[in-house]
């Protein structure tokens, strides 16, 4: 073992993980109190004109005109007030296997249809950019049920950790363009792994009451307290000429504004392709992001094989015994495994304004950089180092609001089995403000990364460097416990 852990628990800040199976009993109600459908729907009903002022605006990318129309053909007077818990909800139609279209179906019966969004019709984005403008532009009229109703919105994500990224992301905006109040966000979860949801009481998989537990869910998201979430940003730069696939989270920038404060190890090219995004729980490089480029390529193509998280978690499983943790095409020369022949590595540590090299084990074949607790289904790869262990290394607690990444390494194939089953920890290799990569080619020409289950083939260049660098926004993204 790594570390030794004490014997407490998670930090007070964050919701511990739980089995799948306690998770999923507590969402048959045994543990709640039942909630009657029609209080439930009183407290989050928008009035019917705001609705379809949302969904007009949303239709027509005109937020103003909408606004001006919905106001003038209605008294002012006459208005409703706003609900306890306006909300609005996006459901990933393709998450939960067969169950995304029966929960969009159950949700539009506890709220207006007009309030339930489906990811393949409307994009988060689009809604900050049209409905909400659209609810600000009437509150600017004197519609004080507007005003209220944005301000005490709130947002209801039915999908996996990375649905949840896209909206978290999106909502992102509104700190940049200072239009606050912020929504907070709660968790249906329907992916796969789900430690986003873990992470803040929501549970790790779709229970088996799922029509009961829905109420409960948006009972809990309207009452809950509310947390803060680092995020971070990432900035990928290649030579010009590259072509990547990359998921819809990273996104080309002209922006390519590396820290010059770092010398590099090999040649710059003279131009650049740039690529940015925003992650919420982790960004790895190496065999577990190549296990997941393998799996989400598998699914896409069979897309039959996706009944459900038991499903995927057993697909995925069988795909990890093939395709990295014990083969690799390295197999002849097992030196060549290891991230250290592509890799170097600088990191901000805690309190520390200069960039520091930290080698990398030869025996790492994967490196994590880790925001929650949880990672890989509610595996806690850090785990709960002891207060003695944590000043000896120079490390502090780790919280998810902290501005610190957790960097964990996975070595040959025994022991990521052993840290993915708890037996022991990850191999500590820093805990990071911010953190510099340098990647050249060699016999590999490709490197596998990923950022909250979102992964892509990264080209290398034996002669010129590529490079990823993350920081921290300067901002928290909200989230609603759902404890």
């Amino acid at each position: 073992m790594d570390s030794p852990t004490s014997n407490g628990g998670s930090s007070a800040r964050i919701v511990p993980a739980r089995s799948s199976m306690i998770e999923s009993i507590r969402g048959c109600g045994l543990s709640g109190v039942r909630i009657d459908k029609e209080s439930l729907k009183r407290k989050l009903l928008i009035p019917h004109y705001l609705r379809h002022a949302i969904r007009d605006a949303i239709r027509s990318r005109d937020p103003t005109s909408e606004a001006e129309r919905y106001f003038n053909t209605s008294k002012v007077d006459n208005r409703e007030e706003a609900p306890e818990g306006p909300m609005a909800v996006f459901v990933n139609s393709r998450s939960g296997g067969r169950h995304g279209p029966e929960l969009k179906g159950r949700l539009q019966q506890l709220m207006g249809e007009e309030q339930v969004f489906d990811l393949s019709d409307v994009k988060p984005h689009e809604f900050v950019e049209y409905g909400l403008v659209c609810l600000e532009k009437l509150a600017a009229l004197g519609d004080l049920c507007a005003r209220d109703t944005r301000e005490k919105m709130r947002i209801m994500v039915a999908g996996g950790d990375g649905t949840v990224g896209w909206v978290l992301g999106s909502l992102a905006a509104l700190n940049r363009q200072g239009r606050e109040p912020v929504p907070p966000v709660g968790i249906i979860p329907l992916g796969t792994g789900n430690d986003l949801a873990r992470s803040f009481g929501w549970g790790g998989s779709f229970p088996f009451a799922w029509k009961s537990a829905v109420k409960r869910s948006l009972y809990r998201a309207i009452t809950g307290p509310i947390y803060r979430l680092d995020s971070w940003h990432l900035l990928v730069s290649m030579p010009d000429g590259f072509v990547v696939d990359t998921p819809h989270s990273l996104k080309p920038t002209e922006e390519c504004s590396l820290d010059q404060g770092l010398e590099v190890e090999g040649k710059l090219p003279e131009k650049a392709n740039c690529y940015e995004g925003v992650f919420y729980n982790y960004f790895s490089i190496g065999m577990d992001a190549q296990i997941a480029y393998g799996f989400h390529h598998l699914r896409n193509e069979k897309p039959y094989l996706a009944q459900g998280p038991i499903t995927n978690k057993l697909i995925y499983s069988s795909y990890t015994c093939s395709q990295g943790w014990f083969l690799t095409p390295c197999i002849s020369d097992p030196s060549l495994r290891g991230l250290k022949n592509i890799l170097r590595m600088h990191v901000k540590k805690v309190n520390c304004s200069e960039w520091e090299l930290i080698p990398i084990p030869r025996s790492v074949r994967a490196i994590v950089a880790l925001n929650l607790h949880n990672y890989g289904s509610g595996r806690r790869p850090w785990g709960s180092p002891n207060p003695e262990y944590l000043e000896k290394r120079g490390f502090v607690e780790a919280h998810v609001d902290d501005g610190l990444l957790e960097i964990f390494g996975l070595k040959q194939g025994w022991h990521a089995s052993f840290v993915m089953v708890e037996l022991i920890s990850a191999k500590h290799i820093a805990q990071a403000a911010a953190i510099r990569l340098e990647i050249r080619g060699g016999e590999w020409k490709h490197a596998y990364m990923q950022m909250d289950g979102e992964p892509w083939k990264q080209p290398m260049s034996k002669e010129y460097s590529s490079f990823v660098e993350i920081k921290r926004e300067p901002y928290h993204s909200l989230m609603i416990n759902g404890e």
